[in-house]
């Protein structure tokens, strides 16, 4: 009984293993292409839901402060019940405890504050203006990050079929020269080398199927999708010629790079803050009106008093607080003016950088592609000089290795074009969030 479970709880663990398997199998792989990808990071990334979330914030904060040059009305209601002590109760004519109940309107509006609230209000429009752009930053930040994860992928893939070819041409090598040696016209050393070889080229597959996994995993976390997915690209890693000059992409760069613009508003929003510093040097006033009512009996509407005026306030001594506020203020003024100077300066270097980037790939690509049909060229002929008994294993190795190195330099070069020219379009702010 005992071995006739154990061999049905076999059975139902093969059956459970193989539905998971089946499932795995047909399991329907998504396909995707790069605007795909970008759309799908744009709609999902935790990045661009933050920035948007802050300036959310922002716009709150914003409405906040213009709304408090308004008109503020305040509703207060006060319940008390109380007496005193008497000593001597009975001969005394007070009653027991008393009851008081006041009700009150007060609406007050600032008149005058000396530039405090102007310049609240100014911090916090210049406030939501940078957030703005930081949403727009997002954008391109989320589209850059899909676009290279895209990109590696598509590398990704393309090793694998490098050294998958590798791998073929290595194992119809090694049959040759096992074919060769039971003849006896080679020696046990080449058999042994080639071997080796292919073992090699064997390791260098299992690597870049890894690194394909690698790859699909980062892109499926980029753009919301489960990590494990399967994809299905439908593109390719392509050269297509760029023709703008460095000089028109830095003009486009200083014109659009949404960081600039958040630095100007930096700068405005100091400005705004030292108006505020030096408020504290002059008057505040304010206009009010009240209404209220009073009695011993609830809701207590009797005992009506009103009353309108104006208060003005003027801080005349502060030990210092106030200048030291307004020399603080200017600090970080000057703070933001040399913030957007090294703002420009880095904005113009990260287009250099990128362009010439890209210049330098664009370069690999012609001479690493002249470099994959001569190395071919090679391999044919180390093969058939091998063959007829005239060259070395050696040779064959030698041409295989360098086949298959010049065809990754191929496919290196066509990635870091790609993704140059992605960092490019960031660099100099090419928009993305639609206005």
């Amino acid at each position: 009984m005992l071995k006739y479970k154990k061999s049905r709880q076999v059975l139902v663990t093969a059956i459970v293993l193989g539905l998971m398997s089946a499932q795995t199998a047909f399991a329907a792989a998504v396909e995707i292409n790069l605007d795909k990808a970008i759309e799908m990071a744009l709609q999902t990334n935790p990045t661009v839901k933050i920035s948007e979330a802050e300036s959310s914030a922002a716009l709150a904060q914003k409405d906040e402060a213009k709304a408090s040059r308004w008109l503020s009305i305040d509703y207060s209601h006060n319940t008390n019940r109380g007496g005193y002590y008497d000593p001597n109760p009975a001969i005394s004519s007070q009653s027991g405890p008393d009851s008081n109940y006041s009700n009150g309107f007060t609406a007050s509006i600032p008149l005058y504050t000396g530039g405090k609230l102007s310049g609240t209000i100014e911090q916090a429009v210049q406030n939501y203006k940078s957030s703005e752009y930081g949403v727009d930053e997002s954008y391109q930040a989320v589209k850059l990050s899909a676009t290279n994860g895209y990109y590696g992928v598509l590398e990704a893939i393309d090793t694998v079929k490098l050294s998958k070819e590798s791998v073929d041409r290595l194992s119809a090598h090694l049959q040759n020269v096992q074919a060769q040696y039971d003849v006896g016209v080679v020696a046990r050393v080449d058999v042994l080398r080639s071997q080796v070889e292919l073992a090699d080229a064997e390791q260098t597959l299992i690597k870049a199927q890894n690194a394909y996994d690698l790859a699909v995993a980062d892109l499926n976390n980029i753009i919301g999708l489960p990590h494990g997915t399967e994809l299905k690209v439908t593109e390719s890693l392509q050269y297509n010629k760029y023709d703008n000059p460095m000089e028109n992409c830095i003009n486009f760069a200083l014109a659009n790079r949404p960081e600039l613009f958040q630095a100007e508003a930096g700068i405005e929003a100091a400005k705004a803050s030292v108006k505020v510093a030096k408020s504290g040097y002059m008057p505040q006033v304010a206009a009010s009106a009240s209404n209220k009512w009073s009695s011993d009996e609830w809701p207590g509407d009797d005992n009506e008093n009103w009353g309108v005026g104006v208060s003005v306030s003027m801080n005349v001594f502060d030990s210092g607080v106030t200048a030291a506020k307004v020399r603080a203020a200017e600090a970080n003024l000057y703070k933001a003016e040399e913030t957007y100077r090294q703002t420009k300066d880095s904005v113009q270097l990260d287009v250099r950088n990128s362009y010439l980037s890209l210049r330098e790939a664009e370069k690999r690509i012609a001479t690493s592609k002249v470099a994959v049909e001569s190395a071919q060229e090679d391999y044919r002929i180390s093969q058939l000089r091998y063959q007829a008994g005239v060259g070395t294993n050696i040779d064959v190795m030698d041409s295989q290795v360098a086949l298959t190195q010049a065809q990754n330099n191929y496919v290196q070069a066509l990635y870091d074009y790609n993704t140059s020219s992605a960092s490019l379009a960031k660099a100099m702010g090419v928009p993305v969030r639609q206005s």
